[in-house]
Parts: structure tokens; C-alpha cells; sequence
């Protein structure tokens, strides 16, 4: 992510975080169920504190103000996280709620007052990846607003879309979370299109498997006999295990190949 988009990400973040405490602060809603597996609203609430609160030791840690936390196994991400955001259960919605707003608005000064350099080049620890650039706590932080707003609406029951911008801008993160959640060991070769629709990352991706990974490489996909077409929101949504959508071109047994290869986190 460049510098240049750090405006754009800055205006998604508030907005979408603004919608979701929004939607969580009605009392009716709080212990809604969601498309987040067996969370409810609280527990969204609850994981957005958790994983702020994180991303701001991260921060500290590589100012040389606090320990680091992992390394840990990404395998075990999602079994942590439910844990952790479980273990908030009993905290009251006002306390909770105010507890995220503080942190949210801590992360965001933070992560404000990083320098354009800094942006791409300090090396912040991530609890489950390792090192990575301070860019990606940021982000991470949009994609869950993004994808957790929609985990409510969804579990509402209302009709609901996502905004374009929110989508669009988490399109190269759906690959990267592809290429960092698939499990191919074992798997015979074989390659697959991907086109994105619409939007400024519209275009088209070959996918090439192997037992060692996956390797996205943007360019023509002419080649391919299956190609998977998405618009920007429907890959977000079958990126991140929300719906099974796309439209394939070709085998579509191929296609359930390479879309099953993966796990959720």
C-alpha cells in the first residue's frame, strides 16, 4: 500500500469503524447473531478491542517500548482470536464500546503520525506473520471494519451491500490472503484466471498452484480454459469466506479445486 492512498485508507477506516460502532451501540442489536460463525454482535466488539489493543503493542514494540508478542502459528489464528474475543463476554455494552472508541482513536493517531517512509519501511511485529511493514496493521485494521460491518448487517438480516471504495480497496488484499491461507500441500499442478469486473484493480491474475504454494502473477489469462470472474465485493466476500460467489468460465470443477484449498482465519 503507498503512501499516496494513506488519505483514502484514513477516510475508509473512520468511516466504516464509525458504522459498526453505530450499529453495535442499539441495545437490540448486541447479542444479534452475525455471518462471523457463532459470534454475535458483542463479540465483533470484543475482537476489535482485542486486536487494537495488539496492533498497538505491535506499534510500541517497534519503537523498542514493549516486548513483542509470537510469532504465532497462523493455523491457530482463528481458534486465539475466538478465545480472546469470547473471554469479553461479560463486559457491559457501554464499557466495551467506549473501550474500542479509545483504542481506535489511539491506533489512528498512531498510526497518523507515521512518516511516508515509515508507512512502507518500519518493520512492526505481527502476532501471527512475523515482522511486516507498519502499512499492513492499518490495513488490516480497514479490512476488519470492512468485513465485520458486513457480519452484522448480514446477521441483521437486512438487505445490505458493500460501499465500492471499501471494496475496491481491499481487492489486492484478497489475493495476499489467498497466497498466505491456502493449504496445497499434496496438490498436482495446475493453473487458473482470475478477473477482477470493475473498479481500479480491475483486470486479470494468473493463479499458478503448486504443492509448494500459490503464485499470483498479473497479466493475460488468454491461456487458461477456466477463468473466474468477480466483481470487487463478491471477491471480498469468497476471498474472506463470507459467500461462495464468482462466475466461472470453464471447468467449474477446477474451479471448486482451487477455491477449496483454502482455510479461514
Amino acid at each position: 500500500m503507498e503512501p499516496a492512498s494513506r488519505k483514502n485508507l484514513d477516510r475508509i477506516w473512520r468511516r466504516e469503524a464509525d458504522t459498526m460502532l453505530a450499529l453495535a451501540a442499539d441495545p437490540a442489536h448486541w447479542e444479534s447473531p452475525t455471518a462471523a460463525g457463532h459470534w454475535q454482535v458483542r463479540d465483533v466488539i470484543a475482537h476489535m478491542a482485542d486486536t487494537t489493543a495488539v496492533y498497538l503493542n505491535s506499534f510500541a514494540a517497534a519503537r523498542g517500548k514493549a516486548d513483542p508478542v509470537g510469532p504465532l502459528n497462523v493455523r491457530d489464528m482463528a481458534r486465539i482470536m475466538d478465545e480472546d474475543a469470547l473471554a469479553l463476554r461479560n463486559v457491559a455494552q457501554d464499557e466495551l464500546l467506549a473501550r474500542l472508541r479509545g483504542l481506535l482513536d489511539e491506533i489512528l493517531k498512531v498510526t497518523g503520525e507515521l512518516s511516508d517512509s515509515e508507512w512502507t519501511e518500519l518493520l512492526v511485529p505481527h502476532k501471527y506473520m512475523g515482522p511486516v511493514p507498519a502499512c499492513f496493521l492499518p490495513i488490516c485494521q480497514v479490512l476488519d471494519y470492512i468485513v465485520h460491518t458486513w457480519d452484522i448487517r448480514e446477521g441483521l438480516d437486512d438487505c445490505h451491500v458493500l460501499n465500492a471504495d471499501a471494496a475496491d480497496i481491499l481487492v489486492p488484499v484478497c489475493f495476499l490472503m489467498w497466497q498466505n491461507t491456502s493449504d496445497t500441500a499434496g496438490t498436482e499442478p495446475f493453473s487458473i484466471g482470475i478477473r477482477v469486473t470493475t473498479g481500479p484493480h480491475a483486470g486479470t491474475t494468473r493463479a499458478d498452484i503448486t504443492g509448494d504454494g500459490i503464485a499470483f502473477t498479473p497479466g493475460p489469462v488468454d491461456d487458461q480454459h477456466t477463468v473466474l470472474e468477480f466483481d470487487p465485493a463478491s471477491l471480498v466476500l469468497a476471498a474472506f469466506g463470507r459467500a461462495n460467489t464468482g462466475t466461472c468460465r470453464g471447468d467449474q470443477r477446477l474451479a471448486g479445486r482451487f477455491l477449496n484449498l483454502f482455510y479461514r482465519i
